[in-house]
């Protein structure tokens, strides 16, 4: 059995993992360790989130690193905020007995100035997001002319950030270092590009399958129609009454809205979105870490770089438009050896889309029903009855008031007590779910007027690829500006705007998308619907517009 000793880290360095409780390294950390003590050698590094990266670049940081001299050796650079406050965090802890040695986070969102005063004291290793180092080396505040090492973390996230340009900036600006690690949970075709140019015949380390998920999370999906989208959320939750976790969204304006609901419903959520300021966007992680929060709702933009021990659930709200970020947001359950769960809330369109995401990240994807409303109160049911059965009555007086309890209730059944403690608790879910309906999409004929890709004997029809829409006169055609040049195929485009006008997907025929515009066929009782409900609005700063075709 491997041990950190055995992998040749310093004495101090093995002392603080046996104080932290570290026994034994992952398998990132066994594979990267005696690699990187070298100093010499480049290396990348794939693994998921959750696997033990920050100890295998930082250790070995912490071991090549000379305390004696005062001044940036090392650099980190990694996507976020939050994920630099955690890398020092744990930095720290690794440290703990080298007493000469600084860890500093630099990062945007905070006065510059007290930062430019840390570095001024003297540290040893920098870890800061792409833009507030940038700014610090323009403003001459830090000198990268002496860094040895320069680590990329998280590089997938940082590219898709839209980092790449700062990156390179930075690298150089760095003309001595002896090494460069990556580290990232992808390996989309950029990284590549990045290592080609900027490292020297890195070694490369993979733990599990490239782009793979972790094995320890457990896949679930559910499909319903449009409109009852937040009723299986709800749903969702309400069945799992012990969950503590993350709701995606793809938009801002989702996660806001959904917060906003689900809070007037009695629920300890809140939402993280590029609206906040930072000020609020630590407030709002500050009580989702202290669990003064059971959900957070988030945008993939704002969660990049969270990293919140014992998450049990993520719940897609929506599928993520780009597939890899769909091991992203799975990747924030399931860390450190725990099991997770992984629900999406999809419609029957996105089957096809979902395959894809199965086949990439190469793990089980398991169909469920959503709960009926009996099941849910049935399931919330037995929690309250745990809790009832689990409550400490031994730091209270209560022996003083079970005299005026049972003469209080002497008139009263036992049944008759436990009904009303259960009504005190059961009356709102009880009410809700009384009518619930079913929210399940079950599976139908298809309706001659519906389109068709498959001929009677499952074999594809002439013209492969090819498919058949309404021609019957009764459908409009209506222009947008929006096309493949801002980021859609024809599945997300379709589920764009039907999540946009709230229409089903049997109001359209043919969708026939350009560059720059598309046109859509659609039942001409829904038309006006759909351009009151999409013309007008923004789509990634852009004003949209939809008309009828013949105007």
């Amino acid at each position: 059995m491997a041990t950190f000793e055995g992998l040749g880290l310093d004495a101090k360095l093995v002392q603080a993992t046996d104080a932290l409780g570290f026994t034994q390294p992952t398998p990132i950390q066994e594979q990267a360790i005696p690699v990187l003590i070298s100093g010499t050698k480049d290396l990348v590094g794939l693994a998921q989130t959750g696997t033990g990266k920050t100890a295998a670049f930082g250790l070995p940081l912490l071991h090549l690193v000379d305390p004696d001299k005062r001044y940036p050796q090392a650099l980190i650079v990694c996507p976020t905020r939050e994920l630099c406050i955690q890398i020092v965090n744990e930095m720290e802890g690794f440290k703990k007995f080298l007493s000469k040695m600084n860890v500093l986070a630099v990062y945007g969102g905070t006065p510059i100035g007290s930062q430019i005063r840390e570095l001024k004291k003297g540290v040893q290793i920098v870890v800061a997001t792409p833009g507030r180092l940038i700014d610090l080396i323009e403003r001459k505040a830090i000198d990268l002319g002496q860094i040895q090492y320069v680590v990329l973390d998280e590089a997938d996230e940082m590219l898709n950030m839209g980092f790449q340009d700062d990156i390179e900036f930075i690298l150089q600006n760095t003309p001595q270092r002896e090494s460069t690690w990556l580290f990232s949970a992808t390996m989309p075709p950029e990284i590549r590009r990045v290592s080609r140019k900027y490292m020297n015949s890195p070694v490369e380390i993979t733990v599990g399958k490239v782009n793979t998920g972790n094995k320890n999370i457990d896949h679930q999906y559910y499909i319903t129609q449009a409109q009852h989208r937040y009723g299986a959320l709800k749903r969702l939750i309400d069945f799992n009454p012990g969950i503590y976790g993350i709701i995606f969204t793809r938009t801002k304006a989702d996660a806001q809205s959904i917060a906003e609901k689900l809070t007037r419903e009695g629920y300890d959520i809140d939402a993280l979105h590029g609206d906040l300021t930072q000020q609020q966007r630590d407030k709002v992680m500050g009580d989702f870490r202290d669990k003064t929060l059971q959900l957070l709702i988030a945008t993939d933009v704002a969660a990049r770089g969270i990293d919140v021990q014992g998450i049990t659930h993520v719940i897609n709200y929506e599928l993520p438009d780009d597939v890899e970020v769909y091991t992203h947001r799975s990747g924030r359950t399931g860390r450190a050896g725990l099991t997770g769960i992984c629900m999406s809330i999809i419609h029957s369109r996105e089957i096809g889309k979902l395959k894809q995401i199965e086949r990439m990240v190469q793990a089980p994807f398991h169909k469920l029903e959503i709960p009926s409303g009996k099941d849910v109160c049935r399931k919330q049911f037995f929690k309250f009855m745990d809790k009832i059965i689990e409550a400490d009555i031994s730091h209270g007086d209560y022996e003083t008031y079970v005299p005026f309890l049972e003469e209080k209730f002497a008139d009263m059944s036992k049944e008759e007590v436990l009904k009303r403690v259960a009504a005190m608790e059961f009356d709102r879910f009880l009410k809700y779910y009384e009518n619930a309906e079913d929210l399940n999409v079950r599976e139908r004929a298809r309706q001659p007027w519906e389109r068709t890709e498959f001929g009677g004997n499952g074999k594809r029809e002439r013209g492969e690829g090819r498919r058949e829409y309404r021609t019957n006169g009764n459908s409009t055609k209506l222009f947008v500006n929006l096309g493949t040049k801002d980021g859609f195929y024809k599945a997300s485009f379709l589920q764009f705007i039907l999540d946009m006008s709230d229409l089903r997907k049997e109001v359209l025929g043919k969708i026939d998308m350009k560059e720059m515009n598309s046109w859509i066929e659609v039942e001409k009782g829904a038309a006006q619907k759909m351009i009151r409900a999409i013309d007008g609005k923004n789509y990634k700063g852009r004003r949209i517009r939809m008309n009828e075709a013949n105007r």
